[in-house]
């Protein structure tokens, strides 16, 4: 994905086609709003008949690099999936791209368990073939490619 220029982001499924070999959503900026982008995602990978344990690895990464956009970036973020090769060498590449790291925010409440958090770059390593982070100025994409 070239980040110099404009992205037509969708907000629908139905620009998503078995042909298609991209979609971009836009993320809401709250962490309610995600599980519907994640049922988007994997609607757009039954479309193109990704298999389903490779959807589902592709599903992990997407919820840990959503996540990660929401609670840590600033807006406004977008999630990119790709498929790349044909159907015999299947891949999803997974592109989260945010407006870059927002400063430490007391969330209020208890404070999270080091447990609890923290994990996400290495759930999204071990899943992935490949996988990396790419700063420009304005922004930080992570991406994630699946096999």
């Amino acid at each position: 994905m070239n980040h110099n220029l404009p992205v037509k982001l969708s907000n629908s499924l139905e620009t998503v086609s078995s042909a298609r070999t991209d979609v971009v959503f836009p993320l809401p900026h709250i962490p309610e709003g995600l599980a519907a982008v994640r049922r988007r995602a994997a609607r757009a990978m039954q479309q193109w008949r990704i298999p389903s344990d490779l959807a589902d690895d592709a599903l992990l990464v997407v919820s840990e690099l959503i996540t990660n956009a929401v609670v840590h970036a600033l807006p406004p973020a977008s999630l990119c999936l790709s498929r790349q090769g044909g159907r015999a060498a299947c891949a999803v590449r997974i592109e989260v791209t945010d407006a870059g790291p927002a400063l430490l925010r007391h969330h209020g409440g208890s404070p999270r368990q080091p447990e609890e958090s923290g994990r996400g770059s290495a759930i999204v390593a071990a899943l992935s073939a490949r996988s990396g982070t790419t700063t420009y100025q304005g922004g930080t994409t992570r991406w994630a490619e699946i096999q």
